[in-house]
């Protein structure tokens, strides 16, 4: 995980309902071309997990508050965001690592 392990913060747990209170800043949060590779293959993986099986995964992101951490199903993923249940998004760029 590539700036996280650059950072004390310990990810916050949070539930999937409250992530459309949260304010994401604009800029990226990794910072190499393989790292944003990693999560995009990664996010494709949590797509087909959640569609076929149903399966939960974790997504590791920030918001304008600090690093925190969902356990969810992903519904989909657009070329910006990452689509859960009840249509709650969380943007692309703001994620770390899908676990």
């Amino acid at each position: 995980m590539e700036n996280l392990t650059n950072t004390t913060q310990k990810p916050v747990k949070i539930e999937k309902e409250k992530i459309a209170n949260l304010t994401f800043p604009d800029t990226e949060v990794l910072t190499t071309a393989d790292a944003k590779k990693i999560r995009t293959a990664s996010l494709d993986r949590a797509m087909k997990l959640g569609n076929i099986e149903h399966n939960k995964i974790k997504i590791i992101f920030e918001d304008t508050e600090g690093v925190k951490t969902v356990e969810t199903t992903v519904w989909g993923v657009t070329d910006k965001r990452v689509i859960l249940k009840q249509g709650v998004t969380i943007p692309i760029h703001r994620i770390y690592e899908v676990i």
